[in-house]
């Protein structure tokens, strides 16, 4: 394909004139299976390039493992795009925000004590190295210098909001060249941050929702030459549990679109398509209070979280015709969904019952966090005795980020960070009991200082003021679930259980699990990790890709950490995403 140059104000493309015109597009976020569909619609769209983040944690979840298998095929998704005629912009990160757990750095990192991300810090540095050192041979034949489809490389993602370390920029920059990067790189940052997220030679780019000529003057006031980019439209925003669904009116995006084309600037979407936060990948905010982001991702972007085209979609291809040429394919229905009521969830194991079939115990004087115990996502049950009976009060120092408390098995309280909840009243029987405190990740922090996110309890507990001692650790990760021994034709188990059902399709489509009348867990359907729901919302039901399912039997499990009227599920044939804002 041809090289993208950068001459004057603008790019240019086999010497030719070229403008942007992307979308934002994780493969990440989306199953692999429908990729391919993602990018035709993107195409059809009237986009030339589609743009996504590479999430180091997921590719290296341990600092010796390396993964491009299944969803996270880049090289793959690469040729793709390349064979839809679509370019790439490609934004490795090492940090990528995104909304996604902990900004995408790996966990591992902060099992080092007082290590600095995001700076130069040499810890810190040689991970990215070794990162970079993995990522990069699969992604050089890809480039467009090689024939391959990406234009060009980010450097970071928006620094200029997060720190002012110039050197750490730089030593990005020289990691990515040495590694074969001979396209051109790019710097993005929102308009008041772009001095301090900038680099000498690399082309500075901005981020911004509305008011285009403001930004577009800012770039220019900070960069007088080089081609004018947006590389982050926002066209619709992120969900938050306990929030409202955001959306964007379509027809006030589709004006801002037109007024930024109109000014000559390049454009990625964000979101052209969002996709979903499967598993345990969600991030979250802190800025005073912690914010877990929900499970879809869905962005109220042109293409919704099950790739059907919205009315967005439609103003933004209207919009797209009057500055440049527009496929005429006519534009596909949306997909089949499946609308199959009353799946009966009939067989139970219950979580504490199971914990030694789901995670090794780890022993100690303190507990151990998930990160110290080298543990991505999920959970970490903590053991203790409580041999003093009568009334106790215990306080944590910190918890990261729910706390289901239990005596002899029986629910005691929860402690939510959320509500920066730190001490429970408990009353502990004659003879003493055994504390366990099951402890949730909702997300590690994405944005901000806040990235420095440890899970589990990460400080002391006391009971009555003396600091509780000899702990069993046990990290819970959740990623394996087959060794689970299910029961049927008792009573509802009491407290943290995982339901088993099973349902026949004759024919797999997409659908939306409704969890109505259950409380907090996640969900997995042939053992592809759907998501968390909380009763919370605004999200109601979990996002299913027609490739999860199979023709014939299909197994659900749900784990509900609190309680279920009656263990029925529906899979739905349309999405709900709760309220809207006002």
């Amino acid at each position: 394909m041809p090289v993208l140059r950068i001459e004057g104000n603008e790019f240019r493309l086999g010497g030719e004139p070229f403008r942007i015109i992307s979308g934002g597009l994780h493969y990440f976020r989306v199953h692999p299976d429908q990729w391919q569909d993602r990018l035709r619609k993107a195409r059809l769209l009237g986009l030339n390039t589609v743009d996504t983040y590479v999430p180091w944690n997921l590719h290296q979840p341990r600092p010796d493992t390396f993964r491009t298998d299944g969803g996270l095929d880049l090289p793959a998704f690469l040729a793709l795009a390349q064979a839809e005629g679509l370019h790439v912009l490609l934004r490795p990160g090492p940090y990528i925000c995104a909304e996604w757990e902990g900004g995408g750095l790996p966990s591992w990192l902060l099992a080092t004590p007082g290590i600095r991300l995001r700076t130069t810090d040499p810890r810190y540095q040689a991970a990215v190295d070794g990162y970079l050192d993995r990522l990069l041979p699969l992604v050089t034949p890809h480039l467009a210098t090689n024939g391959g489809p990406v234009l060009a490389v980010q450097v970071e993602n928006e620094y200029g909001a997060y720190g002012q370390d110039p050197a750490h920029l730089t030593h990005l920059e020289a990691r990515l060249r040495q590694g074969g990067v001979d396209v051109p790189l790019f710097t993005c940052d929102q308009p008041a941050d772009l001095a301090r997220g900038s680099l000498p030679g690399v082309l500075s780019t901005v981020n911004f929702g509305s008011r285009p000529a403001q930004g577009l003057a800012a770039l220019r006031e900070h960069q007088p030459d080089g081609p004018l980019m947006c590389t982050e439209f926002w066209n619709g925003w992120f969900d938050r549990w306990g929030g409202v669904h955001v959306v964007r009116d379509a027809a006030g995006a589709a004006a801002d679109l037109d007024e930024l084309l109109a000014a000559g600037a390049s454009v990625n979407l964000y979101m052209f398509h969002g996709g979903t936060n499967f598993g345990f990948t969600n991030g979250a905010n802190d800025k005073h209070t912690y914010r877990p982001t929900i499970t879809s991702y869905d962005y109220d972007a042109p293409l919704d979280e099950a790739g059907d085209i919205t009315p967005k979609y439609l103003a933004f291809r209207d919009v797209l015709a009057r500055h440049t040429s527009v496929p005429d394919t006519p534009l596909p229905e949306p997909s089949k969904k499946l609308n199959l009521l009353g799946v009966e969830l009939t067989a139970n194991a219950p979580l504490l019952g199971s914990a030694g079939r789901l995670g090794e115990a780890v022993t100690g004087p303190r507990p151990l966090t998930m990160e110290e115990l080298g543990q991505d996502f999920g959970f970490v049950l903590y053991e203790t005795a409580l041999p003093e009976p009568g009334p106790t009060l215990l306080h944590f120092t910190s918890v990261g980020d729910r706390a289901q408390v239990f005596l002899d098995g029986v629910p005691a309280g929860v402690l939510e960070r959320e509500l920066h909840e730190s001490a429970l009243a408990v009353t502990v029987p004659a003879g003493g009991a055994t504390l366990a405190v099951l402890v949730e990740n909702q997300g590690r922090v994405n944005y901000g200082q806040g990235i420095h996110d440890r899970k589990g309890l990460t400080g002391t507990v006391t009971a009555n003021g003396t600091e509780l001692t000899g702990w069993r650790s046990r990290p819970l990760p959740l990623d394996d679930l087959s060794g689970l021994a299910f029961t049927t034709g008792g009573p509802q188990p009491v407290g943290p259980a995982f339901h088993r059902g099973v349902f026949e399709v004759e024919r797999p489509a997409d659908a939306f699990l409704d969890l109505t009348g259950w409380t907090k867990g996640n969900a997995w359907i042939n053992g592809f990790a759907l998501g968390r729901y909380w009763s919370r919302g605004p999200q109601r039901r979990l996002y299913v890709p027609g490739p999860a399912l199979r023709p014939g039997a299909n197994e659900l499990v749900v784990l509900e950490l609190h309680a279920t009227a009656r263990a029925v599920v529906d899979l739905r044939d349309t999405a709900d995403l709760g309220p809207t804002e006002e």
